[in-house]
């Protein structure tokens, strides 16, 4: 969320960048919000003197009625119930001036960074850098689910009757490699100096719109029906709500943790072949990893936290680049993002599997997280980046260490995670 006296400063260049988003719809909104704060701004004023106002007055009340002026002490009496009445409509009218001017700002997109490159949807988005060579083995590679079932790893037709599309049961050796990879990013990320932390799954309402749009919110969040919570669409949100309302000493920053937890999303819409299986599902786990930080080193911890993600995926053989996203595809609270993508052998194309965020201090603003520096507070900076997802590392690591037999490589770094196993072999 942008500063109120930003965006009445700049309103060109909030604009501007509303139009370098492709949300031109929203470019009224501009003028709309800066014409409610002035009211609000002279309605404030006009109250403020009254209150002052009414504290002279009453000492003139007292000060008649000492002099044996009743008829004049009761004049001014009759001023200050008309200056409270007035007082109380000026109130009331501040608050619904204060809500909407809220609406308002929690719609505008956050400005981006200078360097994100202008474009409308992710069609756009600028690849960076490669890191390993994308092989395409002689056979072929099947389909993920069916690499699974031959390990008689999963079950979707029982998710069906248990919970409905888009949940899995994962059984034996490929059950085992998912809470391996889990177990491994979260050794990985402590060793470059992370905290390990495990949050609430659950969080309000007002953690959820502090983190994510409205947009967001309605696409992902699950509400739990008859009470004020959510559950998490990942665990950077209670994460990052963990510092609601809080004034944290300079001193102590920056804060690093990383985090598993299971994700609960919607996921809205239709999708195809290659977001079926364990691609696009409502229910996963994920190591996480999220930086509270002075708003000068944000830049700086944004290359550090997706460059962790391309370490973990390189250590376990599995090629990526990294893409630059665009104007367009950037959720309103980003002010720049890289994702990581996985190579895929079988699609012969790369996918994502991670995304990194500088989200500047949106996220502070709207939940209120200060810093207490030596010449006053200001709002800290938060960043967040996905470590690993199974269900999609799954199905990269089983594509890239397939063999032509069948069997699965073991890379050395997940071997004491497997009880020290090399390969595994099919059972079909």
């Amino acid at each position: 969320m942008l500063d109120i006296r930003f965006v009445r400063e700049n309103p060109d260049a909030v604009k501007e960048n509303i139009k370098k988003k492709f949300q031109d719809a929203k470019l009224p909104l501009v003028d709309e919000v800066i014409a409610l704060d002035a009211s609000f701004r002279a309605l404030k004023q006009e109250g403020d003197a009254l209150r002052a106002n009414r504290n002279k007055l009453s000492k003139q009340i007292g000060a008649l009625m000492g002099q044996g002026k009743k008829e004049e002490a009761e004049a001014v009496k009759a001023k200050v119930a008309a200056d409270a009445a007035r007082l109380a409509e000026i109130e009331e009218k501040c608050e619904e001036l204060e809500a909407s001017i809220k609406k308002i700002m929690m719609t505008l997109p956050n400005i981006i960074d200078p360097s994100v490159p202008v474009g409308k949807d992710d069609s756009e988005n600028v690849e960076v850098e490669r890191y390993g060579e994308p092989v395409v083995p002689a056979f072929e590679v099947p389909y993920h689910t069916d690499i699974m079932e031959r390990f008689a790893g999963i079950d979707l037709d029982a998710a069906r009757r248990v919970a409905g599309n888009g949940f899995y049961y994962l059984m034996g050796d490929i059950a085992r490699l998912h809470s391996a990879v889990i177990s491994y990013a979260r050794d990985f990320m402590i060793g470059r100096g992370f905290t390990y932390c495990i949050p609430p799954f659950m969080i309000r309402a007002d953690v959820v719109t502090g983190v994510m749009s409205f947009a967001e919110m309605d696409a992902m969040m699950y509400k739990i029906e008859g009470e004020d919570l959510y559950l998490i669409g990942t665990s950077e949100h209670s994460m990052i709500g963990k510092f609601i309302d809080q004034i944290v000493p300079e001193a102590e920053l920056p804060y690093t943790l990383t985090s598993y937890s299971p994700c609960f999303r919607k996921e809205k819409g239709a999708h195809g072949i290659e977001e079926r299986g364990v691609y696009r599902i409502h229910q996963f786990e994920k190591q996480e990893m999220i930086v509270v930080c002075k708003p000068e080193e944000s830049p700086m911890w944004f290359e550090k936290l997706w460059q962790n993600t391309v370490d973990l995926f390189r250590s376990l053989d599995i090629p990526v680049r990294t893409l630059e996203c665009c104007s367009g595809d950037l959720a309103d609270l980003k002010v720049k993002s890289i994702d990581v993508e996985a190579w895929s052998p079988r699609q012969k194309k790369y996918f994502e599997v991670g995304s990194c965020s500088n989200l500047g201090d949106a996220q502070a603003r709207r939940l209120r997280i200060r810093v207490k520096g030596e010449t006053g507070n200001y709002l800290a900076h938060t960043l967040n980046n996905t470590v690993v997802a199974p269900p999609r590392m799954l199905i990269a690591f089983l594509e890239n260490n397939l063999c032509e037999d069948g069997s699965v490589k073991i890379p050395v770094a997940l071997r004491p995670y497997m009880g020290g196993a090399e390969v595994l072999t099919p059972k079909k």
